[in-house]
């Protein structure tokens, strides 16, 4: 996971490093090639650490590789945050997040690929996008801006639909992926029970320029 604060001592800063390189070699594993298999030594290698130092952080390959999930949702959930810091409207933060996620695998390739690879098995995790939009949807339903449906299906199927265009950006790069991220999220909307001239609308505001 994403380090809180910079350790105090030259061993520690030193582990975190050797750490941070694992992390880093297998997010590139996980968006390159998504093999898991590949071995401890060619991560090692890629990480450009020793072999024995995969050890003195993690106990498994599966181990890292959750830890590399973990590390890319944060890093994603931190950046639409701050792309949106301010906005308050919940159908606002759904249709300007499918937006910008889209504009992302272009602007962060590598770390799209990660949530494309691993982004299903994730959808329920604490850390990403998954928690904000369980905030949104929970504040848009308590504000009556959306129906009242149950929170965690209405994120599982807004992360869904949110993968699903992720690899429509990757697999069919002839397709506008911008205009499919708004046609998206105009659908997302709808669904969240947004009449549909609103969700037309509000999906088709210009995107937040704070970054």
């Amino acid at each position: 996971m994403p380090s809180a604060a910079l350790p105090s001592n030259r061993f520690e800063r030193r582990r975190a490093a050797t750490r941070r390189a694992l992390v880093r070699a297998a997010r590139e594993i996980l968006a390159d090639t998504g093999d898991t298999g590949v071995s401890i030594q060619a991560i090692a290698e890629r990480a450009d650490v020793g072999f024995g130092s995969f050890y003195n952080h993690f106990e498994s390959k599966s181990e890292l590789f959750d830890a590399a999930v973990a590390d890319a949702l944060e890093e994603f959930g931190r950046a639409i945050d701050d792309r949106l810091h301010g906005v308050e409207d919940p159908a606002e933060l759904v249709a300007a997040g499918f937006q910008l996620s889209a504009r992302m695998t272009c602007s962060h390739p590598e770390l799209m690929q990660v949530l494309r690879r691993r982004g299903l098995g994730h959808l329920h995790s604490d850390l990403g996008l998954a928690p904000r939009a369980l905030r949104d949807v929970m504040r848009g339903i308590s504000s009556g801006r959306f129906a009242p449906v149950d929170p965690g299906v209405a994120v599982l199927a807004l992360g869904g639909t949110l993968l699903a265009l992720v690899e429509l950006r990757f697999s069919r790069p002839d397709i506008d992926g911008d205009a499919a991220a708004v046609d998206m999220a105009d659908m997302a909307l709808r669904m969240l029970g947004l009449p549909p001239e609103e969700a037309n609308e509000v999906a088709r505001r210009p995107l937040p320029s704070t970054v």
